[in-house]
């Protein structure tokens, strides 16, 4: 499995958000996209998905185009968003927010075993189940939104600001939950606020800066360049 990403511009009206930028992510590897808010990382992503359409550049995925396609199509090829800001129907239950990662199902699986699976990875929703999403802490969410993204067996997840308006205890919490996926070979692009940790965390990073990637490698060449990584990102955390 390989997403590659060439030459990409996204604009909105006048305003250009994403200028040219190329990035792979192949299978197995957590790839890191991180920079300032309005660098264009959210809508690269959404672009990715199919819900942000580019006026130029390829992005394929499997060697198949992604640009021109619908999202529910996209997602059936096996690309996941857990987006910003988690997005759970707070009206309806935690069983019920599941059910609707069920929509697209991948995989030789029943829904069943794969519902049942997401409960034993995530005990917080099985204690909850029958509880409306609404009610449940912001860490809590995003487990949920997590979950709901992994349930169509997508080969490639994309994660937007995961650890983002979380207390501590749950932002460590979160990162545990994506170094077990990682673990178990999930392939992930990881768009993040928290610069140091995802560093650390991810195998490769891009850094973007006013719609551009202005600095990219693995985990050890961005450590020894931290001082620049944060010129690039403008300072902070």
């Amino acid at each position: 499995m390989r997403l590659s990403i060439e030459q990409l511009h996204i604009s909105y009206g006048r305003e250009l958000a994403v200028c040219g930028i190329d990035l792979e992510v192949e299978s197995g590897e957590t790839v890191a996209l991180l920079g300032p808010n309005g660098a264009g990382k959210s809508s690269t992503l959404g672009a990715i998905v199919g819900i942000v359409r580019p006026q130029q550049g390829s992005i394929k995925f499997n060697d198949e185009q992604l640009v021109g396609r619908t999202p529910d199509t996209i997602a059936r090829m096996g690309v996941s968003l857990v987006p910003e800001g988690r997005r759970v129907f707070a009206e309806l239950t935690v069983r019920e927010n599941l059910l609707l990662g069920l929509t697209v199902h991948r995989g030789e699986t029943s829904r069943h075993h794969d519902l049942e699976e997401m409960l034993e990875r995530f005990p917080v929703l099985r204690r909850h189940y029958k509880t409306t999403a609404g009610k449940l802490s912001g860490g809590e969410q995003q487990q949920l939104a997590i979950a709901r993204g992994l349930l169509s067996k997508p080969e490639l997840l994309l994660l937007d600001e995961p650890s983002l308006g979380l207390a501590p205890q749950y932002v460590d919490l979160i990162f545990e939950i994506l170094t077990q996926l990682r673990g178990a070979g999930v392939t992930m692009l990881l768009v993040e606020q928290n610069v140091k940790r995802t560093i650390e965390f991810a195998d490769r990073t891009y850094i973007m800066r006013a719609g551009k990637v202005e600095l990219s490698g693995r985990r050890a060449e961005l450590q020894q360049q931290e001082q620049l990584a944060e010129a690039y990102l403008g300072g902070g955390s």
